[in-house]
């Protein structure tokens, strides 16, 4: 079993920065994929931030805003949310694409429980 755990949500000024974090656990072979997504209040959740071997993806509305990135242990994300705006409020979201056991594993998408950042304006 993979568990994920975010911390780094809360309340913001609008321009201003915060820092979520996801550490992960558990049963992991490989990782396909890291990633970030944004569910705001009454929508369907959305990728903001992407990252796998090959380099990062960023959602349009957050590109040059923030920055995703990894530690040297891969075991931890990281999202760096700047220039915060009140459109970013809503309930973040990691994920990440695994191969549990071997390189023959089905990819599992493990998530973590979700983290609440609020921007006011």
């Amino acid at each position: 079993q993979v568990r994920l755990v975010e911390s780094g949500g809360g309340l913001v000024q609008a321009g201003g920065s915060l820092r979520l974090s996801c550490s992960a656990s558990g049963s992991i072979f490989s990782i396909n994929s890291m990633a970030w997504y944004h569910q705001a209040p009454g929508k369907q959740r959305e990728l903001v931030a992407r990252l796998v071997k090959g380099g990062t993806t960023y959602a349009d509305s957050v590109k040059c805003r923030f920055a995703i990135s990894t530690n040297n242990a891969l075991n931890t994300v990281y999202l760096q949310m700047n220039s915060l705006k009140p459109e970013d409020t809503g309930v973040y979201y990691c994920n990440f694409n695994v191969l549990r056991a071997s390189l023959f594993d089905r990819p599992y998408d493990a998530w973590g429980q979700g983290t609440q950042v609020t921007v006011s304006s």
